[in-house]
């Protein structure tokens, strides 16, 4: 037996040993830290894969605000690997979540320090770098501390900038001149750079009025081979929109989000968006609005000059008694018809029904395939649409509804109670549970998503599937998933009861009916 083993085992390593190289390379690429320096103990040929340039070209290092033993471990392995390895190095992302005091700062700033050092000396392929979220403007960041990583972030950049693709410093929360000094380190001993991927939003500190500052103007005259552009709206200004013209007309998409505690009053000239369009000929502008609801302050920001393919409004706990969505959906959000391709909404209209308006704002806009909104409608609002998309009206191609439980006294958004009832059956003489009824049309080559409660009744769907024109699914209660079964290939169900405390999971792939008793 031992003489048997002893043949056999060669044979078994030499055969691992034989591994083709793309093979062993693609095994060590799904492999850990911990778990790739035991395999390159295995053999010479393994543990020359370990230096394998492919195996170290992305990089993700986390650095928690609540740090534990284990995660303190994790980091100080990716920081060792990113030394060593570093000059393999393409893409690094570093993110710090929520630090809670002074001392977690000052040891990111510390080890940000040592590790972009060792980058910058080692390393010669960078092409993206994302810092995402840091916050600097929150007081566990000492003036010390954000003085000294601001200095080693400029320094690694003076280095690397001529080298970077992408970069990525959103939710940082400088200053102007701090913010503008960082960038002016792309091109350092230069008049420009070569980024061509930049994301500046929430870069800069609320309140701040960038669009009035010479300096962030001057600073982005740099930019040169922009393809994309985020940043925030109280950053656009004639002059922006005059440098972008000249320097960028390679500028593919430029997304804007424009919050309600930013500076967003500033006069733009429709002429500048229009002689940027003309220049940039395949820009595609997406507006993201944050409790900005009023129609007034909506129109002086969205000129119909502006090349937009995506808007999303969010109320975020906005109330004014006096507001009305209807003014935008009618009068503003039209002039973007032929441009239109997504749009979301999520806002409180419990004083005013829009069914009407949105089926019309749906069916205008040609080139619409997205439409997403969380807000009080009628059952048959989704019943006109599904018609709509049958009978190649609109071309929506994704369809996300969203309500909550019916009766709350809260707002949550979603289709109100009284709204309902066109698709309820109620319960009967003897108080039994709710049915709900909804019958959805076919959605052909599309994404539906609908999500309804109503009282003791709840129900989920998600049908990225196809359906037969001649086909109609017929929800319900708990009788929707023998409706679907039939015409769906793909699909998961999920109905809750309250009042039977049942759950039920159904899911056409297997055929099988699961049950668990709450």
């Amino acid at each position: 037996m031992d003489e048997e083993s002893e043949l056999i085992q060669p044979q078994d390593q030499s055969c691992w040993a034989a591994l083709p190289d793309v093979c062993l390379c693609r095994v060590f690429w799904w492999l850990g830290d911990r778990d790739r320096s035991r395999a390159a103990l295995v053999c010479r040929k393994w543990n020359q894969m370990m230096y394998s340039a492919d195996l170290w070209r992305y990089r993700t290092i986390t650095f928690s605000g609540r740090p534990s033993r284990v995660h303190a471990s994790e980091v100080e392995s990716a920081l060792w690997y990113v030394k060593k390895f570093g000059r393999y190095l393409e893409r690094l992302e570093v993110k710090f979540l929520n630090p809670y005091n002074a001392v977690l700062t000052k040891k990111f700033q510390v080890t940000m320090r040592g590790l972009l050092s060792c980058l910058s000396k080692s390393n010669n392929r960078l092409k993206s770098l994302s810092i995402q979220h840091l916050e600097l403007d929150r007081l566990v960041w000492r003036n010390s501390i954000r003085s000294s990583f601001i200095r080693s972030l400029s320094f690694f950049l003076k280095k690397m900038g001529k080298h970077l693709d992408y970069l990525n410093l959103k939710g940082a929360r400088l200053t102007v001149e701090q913010g503008c000094h960082i960038l002016d380190s792309l091109s350092h001993l230069r008049n420009e750079n070569v980024i061509s991927e930049l994301n500046i939003e929430d870069y800069f500190s609320h309140h701040l009025a960038v669009y009035s500052s010479p300096q962030f103007k001057k600073t982005m005259s740099t930019f040169h081979n922009l393809v994309s552009l985020n940043l925030n709206y109280n950053c656009i200004s004639d002059e922006l929109l005059e440098n972008l013209c000249e320097n960028a007309s390679t500028l593919w998409t430029i997304n804007i989000k424009c919050h309600i505690h930013d500076p967003h009053g500033q006069v733009i000239w429709g002429m500048s968006w229009a002689k940027l369009a003309r220049q940039a000929t395949n820009l595609k502008v997406n507006f993201y609005f944050e409790r900005i609801m009023k129609y007034e302050r909506l129109a002086r920001i969205l000129l119909q000059e502006i090349p937009v393919r995506s808007i999303s409004l969010r109320s975020c706990y906005f109330s004014d008694p006096d507001w009305s969505m209807r003014p935008t959906l009618i009068d503003l959000l039209p002039t973007f018809r032929h441009t239109l391709q997504k749009l979301t909404f999520e806002f409180n209209n419990n004083h005013e029904s829009l069914d009407e308006e949105l089926h019309l704002l749906i069916v205008s806009c040609r080139k619409l395939f997205y439409f997403k909104i969380w807000a009080f409608l009628d059952v048959r609002f989704v019943e006109r649409i599904l018609k709509s998309q049958k009978e190649r009206q609109c071309a929506l191609r994704t369809l996300k509804v969203s309500g909550p439980q019916a009766g709350s006294t809260g707002w949550s958004g979603g289709i109100r109670e009284w709204y309902f009832r066109s698709g309820m059956k109620g319960r009967d003489k003897a108080m039994n549970r709710i049915i709900c009824s909804l019958e959805i049309s076919s959605f052909t080559e599309g994404n539906l998503e609908l999500f309804f409660l109503a009282v003791g009744f709840g129900l989920f769907l998600i049908l990225p599937t196809y359906f037969p024109d001649s086909t109609t699914v017929c929800v319900d209660h708990l009788s929707c998933c023998q409706a679907l079964k039939s015409v769906v290939t793909m699909c998961v169900c999920v109905c809750v009861c309250v009042h039977a405390h049942m759950w039920m999971y159904f899911s056409v792939d297997t055929g099988e009916n699961l049950y668990k008793q709450i």
